[in-house]
């Protein structure tokens, strides 16, 4: 198991690391949101030190097995193309190219050729590469020879293929051993957890982790609400950097990848209110069930090595969907800046025309994870009576909104510079809407009229969402509104989909018709 260079067994990084940790915290205290300054210097510093994502492992695997497959038909062709004609039909040569790469990638995978620890062994790596790439060949050979006399066999091009096929795929992992070794000593290969919770009971999950072979958890630090004898201020060599309160400031500003809970499932209430405080963060949350003598089915739990633990949350999109999401956003956001081109381009010279000011209104906005990010807006209001904190929400007949402004409120052409925003990774296309910091409902700010509101900050915020087609567009001048609105986009995070945002994208502009509380 890997530590922190902060959690040491003798607690104490080295000055370096102290001098570089101190001023990462120092500019992650000036950056960040002010109720972060209820961190202890200690948090800082470690958060400071987690500010990289991590690569998810399903993805860095997934993407190397498609490169191993696509070299491997790249091989051949290139064998094919520059080598001696071979009287082999079309149909068997694509065949071949097939079999060779689904074959290579499975025996890649029996000798372990996809093991962080692995790739980073070049000689090692290199003769077990060889060794299955010749059982490819092997099986290869095999199959022509259920279909051709051994005379016909196209030897030379077979031996082409493999040299070229052992030489570029060696190349390659030695290319991508100087990436694995960089992100391994930056730790961005490791799934970075929390242990909620201290005592003997974290000390009890922290060895059983460090008897696991290859276990890829970093445990960044610890947080419990306990203190003295039954929650001391270091366990096995890790620091207690806060109480679960502070758990969820650390959460926000440090990338962390899983919260573990050390706590013994037979404490129901405890752990009860533990989610009520963890849920709204993104991230996946297991209860360690080492210690409990119980029989988990293979959907509820999870294993690290022969460690169990029980699934209770997942971060909604996550690995591949991540990829998904981004992809759909970037093609349909460069296609309506596309085809939207004109109509923002006339609307920016209508606003121009109109009233004196900017075209384009920025406002500060919760994103992912309650990060403030910048939202771009045409300019709807007056430039002197403009509010970039939405402290008084937009009623009807506003006196602060101008004529162009009254216009493109209620047909929402407003929102459309926000596709620069998706372009920019900031927001998704589709999503909750972001909501400005000082929002309220009959006067009380939004999270405090919503229990666990946050929560739809688990997901980037978008431009259009499924609160937006079920009609809880506009003000939101009640509780009520905005308690519908919350309950919308939860639904949304927990059933999302691809399909699911191609449906709300579809809806989307017939929904713009329903202008009785845009304004």
């Amino acid at each position: 198991m890997i530590k922190h260079p902060i959690n040491a067994l003798d607690g104490k990084p080295s000055p370096d690391e102290k001098n570089k940790a101190k001023a990462l915290s120092t500019s992650v205290a000036h950056n960040e949101d002010t109720t972060n300054n209820n961190l202890s210097q200690d948090a800082l510093e470690v958060a400071a030190q987690l500010r990289t994502n991590t690569i998810s492992k399903k993805v860095f695997d997934g993407l190397m097995r498609s490169a191993d497959a696509s070299l491997i038909v790249f091989t051949g062709i290139l064998a094919y193309l520059t080598g001696p004609s071979i009287d082999i039909s079309p149909l068997w040569q694509i065949f071949a190219l097939f079999e060779a790469s689904m074959i290579g990638v499975m025996l890649f995978q029996m000798a372990d050729l996809y093991q962080t620890n692995a790739l980073q062994k070049t000689f090692a790596q290199a003769m077990r590469l060889v060794t299955a790439w010749a059982l490819v060949f092997a099986a290869l050979i095999s199959s022509l020879l259920l279909v051709l006399p051994s005379a016909e066999i196209p030897q030379n091009f077979l031996l082409n293929w493999f040299i070229s096929g052992a030489i570029v795929l060696i190349v390659f992992r030695m290319i991508m051993r100087v990436f694995i070794v960089r992100w391994t000593k930056a730790g961005r290969l490791n799934r970075r957890a929390v242990l909620v919770g201290g005592g003997q009971s974290a000390a009890d999950l922290i060895a059983e982790l460090e008897r696991q072979p290859n276990n890829d958890i970093e445990i960044c630090g610890i947080f419990d609400d306990r203190s003295g004898d039954r929650s001391p201020p270091s366990v096995s060599g890790y620091q207690k950097l806060g109480n679960i309160s502070d758990l969820v400031e650390f959460a926000r500003i440090a990338q962390i990848d899983m919260l573990l809970v050390t706590i013994p499932i037979r404490a129901e209430k405890r752990i009860t209110q533990l989610l009520e405080k963890l849920w709204v963060l993104p991230v996946d949350i297991r209860l360690s069930a080492h210690a409990d003598k119980l029989r988990f089915r293979q959907r509820a739990s999870s294993f690290v090595g022969a460690v169990p633990f029980v699934d209770v949350l997942e971060k909604p999109i996550a690995d591949w969907d991540t990829i998904a999401k981004r992809a759909f956003d970037i093609f349909f956001a460069s296609l309506s800046l596309l085809v939207l081109s004109p109509v923002m381009l006339v609307t920016a010279v209508l606003i121009k025309l109109d009233s004196p000011g900017p075209v384009i209104f920025r406002q500060k906005r919760y994103g992912f994870n309650n990060e403030l990010i910048d939202v771009f807006k045409f300019r709807s209001m007056y430039h002197h009576m403009t509010d970039a904190s939405a402290s008084k929400l937009v009623t009807k007949g506003d006196s602060r909104v101008t004529k162009i402004g009254r216009f493109i409120r209620k047909t929402s052409i407003d929102e459309l510079p926000q596709l620069m925003n998706v372009l920019k990774g900031q927001l998704s296309l589709v999503g909750p809407r972001p909501h400005a910091l000082s929002a309220k409902a009959e006067d009380r700010l939004y999270e405090n009229v919503v229990d666990g509101y946050f929560a739809r900050h688990k997901v980037k915020p978008g431009v259009t969402g499924w609160a937006q087609i079920k009609g809880w567009r506009g003000e939101t001048d009640t509780e009520d509104k905005i308690q519908k609105r919350v309950e919308c986009d939860i639904y949304y995070i927990e059933n999302w989909s691809v399909f699911f945002d191609l449906y709300i994208l579809f809806k989307t502009p017939f929904c713009l018709f329903e202008t009785e509380n845009a304004y």
